[in-house]
């Protein structure tokens, strides 16, 4: 299928019109409605809470019901590919995205895909933490094919929607399975204090250092790896630890990201190496408690107000369950096969999950690509 020519059997003689999200008749801007919320004052419950790049929390309450697109307002991880994000149902959003969604004649799901291909740079203010503002937003151009026939334009709409979701079924699948993990994970790992024995990260771990390396370091070349606050290290030339650690990021947006690693490898000053755990802890059963919970905890413990951080006092107070090394053996082993079932390149579904994404974006922007009318005069 190419898509321009699906484009002209689908839209026949009907002529596309350029509208503005500022304009009402087809689109609706619902900002009223956010609410932001410390992480220390959130009140977990199922309720999604979005920030401008993902969920952040699940919280009691909400502050939209239906079917919305949320643009990042500010703070987008990419400005090139800007953030757009799609929310059905009870959801709570904070002031860093925008909530949008089409009326009567926009169908919501037709938006999310269009914004998807937007390029958003024209329309930021500011400098290292470029805004989105309502102001610019709302001059963005939406195209509508067959305005003047709103049953046929929905169901040009809702036909290009149709298609767009096919390849982005085995994404809502991974979706399903990582939900179906943290499920799991949270069954086995759910000890009652009474149940077990509970001991402090200090009190398990015999060693737990700060890197010395500072960003100066952050150079590509060498064989060993090198762990900073970002998910992934880099490779530099020399050494620092050669153990078996949990690596800790203690700042940044990765605060809580978790490395393993086994040999020669060197730390950032800003992250933590936990090494050489006691007889009471295996390090996969310490590995896979940590993945699942640091992170909530950094954020319930941070100052308010502030950026996320953690400090040793912090890491090393944090409550870990001691059950039998039998089921902390048996709880790893169930949780490793669930995990490489849902991340494994080799045994899941990322790798074709990455070829449905590069299909999906290649007929997003052939399906996609409306000419406007002084292309079409030009």
């Amino acid at each position: 299928m190419r898509g321009v020519d699906f484009l002209d059997r689908l839209l026949g003689a009907a002529k596309v019109e350029w509208k503005s999200l500022g304009d009402e008749h087809y689109f609706e801007i619902a900002n009223s409605g956010r609410k932001p919320v410390k992480a220390s004052l959130r009140q977990p419950g199922e309720t999604p809470y979005y920030g401008a790049n993902n969920i952040q929390d699940y919280v009691e309450g909400h502050t939209h019901d239906g079917v919305f697109v949320l643009i990042a307002e500010d703070g987008s991880a990419s400005l090139e590919n800007y953030s757009i994000q799609y929310a059905e149902g009870k959801f709570w959003a904070n002031n860093h995205v925008h909530v949008v969604r089409g009326t009567q004649a926009v169908d919501t799901r037709f938006l999310y895909h269009y914004l998807s291909i937007v390029n958003f740079i024209p329309f930021l203010t500011g400098g290292g933490r470029a805004k989105l503002t309502k102001g610019s937003m709302v001059d963005i151009e939406i195209p509508i094919p067959c305005p003047d026939n709103p049953k046929k334009s929905l169901e040009i709409q809702a036909e290009i929607v149709r298609i767009l979701d096919a390849f982005t079924e085995l994404t809502t699948e991974l979706t399903t399975r990582k939900k179906q993990y943290n499920h799991y994970r949270d069954q086995l790992l759910n000890f009652e204090d009474w149940a077990v024995e509970w001991k402090t990260l200090g009190e398990v771990v015999n060693t737990i250092k700060t890197g010395k390396l500072n960003a100066n370091a952050m150079v590509e070349g060498g064989e060993y790896p090198f762990f900073t606050c970002d998910a992934k290290p880099f490779k530099i030339d020399t050494y620092a630890f050669d153990t078996e650690a949990i690596i800790v990021s203690g700042n940044g947006s990765q605060v809580g990201h978790i490395n393993y690693y086994k040999g020669k490898f060197n730390a950032y000053q800003r992250t933590y190496v936990l090494a050489d755990c006691s007889t009471a802890i295996s390090m996969g059963f310490l590995l896979t408690y940590l993945k699942a919970y640091l992170r909530a905890y950094i954020m319930q413990h941070s100052k308010k107000g502030s950026v996320p951080y953690i400090t040793m006092p912090m890491l090393e107070s944090f409550r870990i369950p001691i059950p039998s090394s039998e089921e902390q053996a048996r709880i790893v082993a169930i949780l490793d096969k669930f995990d490489a079932l849902t991340n494994s390149i080799t045994e899941g579904l990322p790798r074709e999950i990455e070829l449905r994404q590069k299909q999906y974006e290649h007929y997003r922007d052939l399906l996609l690509s409306f000419p406007k009318l002084d292309e079409v005069d030009g």
